[in-house]
């Protein structure tokens, strides 16, 4: 697919570190899936759409700190959208956020309220000035906050606030050893993950997002914790030359 033109009309200044670059155009999509940014002259990188016509971005990287030089009229090649997305089912379901995993996971808070399922939100970050969309996800129903240091709801991890209750569906989105330790502590089968890999292609066709076989472009980019459970997910993933490495 070729990349759209979209011209950037607004630059949102989240916290410190993340930004939403809202654009002229606008993407028929399911929250979860996600586009190819095109940077140009400097890379493409994939990333959730936190709104039908922006992107939520932090700045950790040579293509994200080219982006965080632009501003209003500036321009952007998006592909997309690619993959699939959650799939809300039951009627009480809790969403797990950490950082800027909040982007995918806000759009589907906004859904699941205004179809009135009863929506509960677990919000981290490492401090209280990087906590991203909490006005989102309050409005769609309760939501409980985890800071590494304290300075907003609970002194510790998100996936402290795990109580055990019996949700319908989890939904989770956030760095892969976060999610990690909430596979772990959830029902499998009544799961939902939204993975970040290196990915080229968008389409399925390099393999350099690959989990166990599984096209993270192509098959996810969200994927039950039934297909994760006891995969390399938490364990491993691939650099840009295709090797193996630690997460």
């Amino acid at each position: 697919m070729k990349p759209v033109d979209a011209v950037i009309t607004k630059v949102v200044e989240e916290t410190p570190t993340i930004r939403t670059f809202f654009f002229d155009t606008s993407f028929e999509s399911e929250p979860g899936q996600f586009v190819m940014v095109w940077i140009r002259g400097v890379d493409e990188i994939p990333m959730a759409l936190s709104y039908d016509n922006a992107v939520t971005v932090q700045k950790v990287g040579t293509a994200t700190s080219a982006l965080f030089e632009f501003g209003e009229d500036d321009s952007i090649g998006i592909r997309g959208p690619f993959g699939n997305g959650f799939r809300i089912k039951g009627d009480n379901i809790l969403l797990i956020a950490g950082g800027v995993g909040a982007a995918p996971l806000s759009p589907l808070a906004e859904k699941a309220g205004l179809q009135g399922f009863e929506v509960t939100t677990l919000l981290g970050a490492k401090t209280k000035e990087e906590l991203v969309f909490r006005e989102r996800f309050e409005s769609a129903g309760k939501v409980m906050v985890a800071t590494d240091d304290g300075t907003a709801g609970k002194h510790g991890y998100v996936t402290q606030l795990i109580d055990g209750k019996d949700y319908d569906q989890i939904y989770c989105c956030g760095p892969e050893i976060m999610m990690k330790k909430v596979l772990d502590k959830v029902q499998p089968e009544k799961s939902q993950f939204s993975l970040h890999r290196y990915i080229k292609c968008g389409l399925g066709i390099c393999g350099a997002c690959c989990v166990d076989g599984l096209r993270v472009c192509k098959d996810g980019p969200v994927f039950t914790g039934e297909v994760l459970n006891r995969s390399e997910f938490g364990l491993y993933m691939r650099n840009e030359c295709g090797e193996k490495v630690k997460v």
